[in-house]
């Protein structure tokens, strides 16, 4: 049992010591974190969704800004897609395709940043959602994972994380979350 604990624990610090190697890595979370901030001063906000463990992740990094983080402050204006009569009633009458676009369509402006989480790149509700907020003049944002799959390369800012499995990537997802957060919050604080 030991033995698996260790193999699992040094496939994380393997995966994040990957990811630390990449120094496109660091300065992509510095643009966004930068797009983030110069957001919020404009009067902006941020948008985010993905499917199951990334949904719980849009939802724990917007509560993180419309609530508090490391200190007391004002709160920042950010929506995860995830209300459950929101999801179900797009779903069965437009289909689960459409389930975060018709979000997206109801609340972004022009300039609001949109993040999509996707750990294959391949969802086709985070992929319609990201081109909905493109045609609406939004700031696009994917945290990617493996290769990056259909979304490499198709919004304003990504970040993919090139592990195998979902676990992993979710892990340095929210990591990477954590840190928009912080840098957020102390530029703007």
């Amino acid at each position: 049992m030991k033995d698996i604990i260790r193999e699992k624990l040094l496939t994380a610090a393997s995966t994040l010591q990957n990811f630390l190697q990449q120094e496109e890595n660091l300065l992509a979370i510095s643009d966004i974190a930068d797009l983030l901030t110069d957001a919020f001063k404009r009067g902006n906000k941020v948008i985010i969704f993905g499917n199951g463990g990334s949904m719980c992740d849009a939802m724990h990094f917007a509560e993180e800004l419309t609530g508090r983080f490391r200190n007391d402050r004002a709160p920042l204006p950010a929506i995860a897609i995830s209300d459950p009569s929101h999801l179900t009633c797009v779903a069965n009458d437009y289909g689960f395709e459409e389930v975060f676009s018709r979000g997206v369509s109801a609340y972004a402006k022009p300039c609001d940043v949109v993040i999509g989480i996707s750990t294959s790149g391949n969802s086709p509700n985070v992929i319609k959602a990201l081109q909905t907020a493109q045609s609406l003049d939004c700031f696009t944002v994917a945290l990617l994972g493996m290769d990056g799959g259909k979304l490499k390369g198709e919004c304003d800012f990504e970040v993919i994380i090139p592990a195998k499995t979902t676990d992993r990537i979710q892990e340095m997802h929210i990591k990477i979350l954590h840190i928009l957060v912080e840098l957020t919050e102390t530029k703007l604080f």
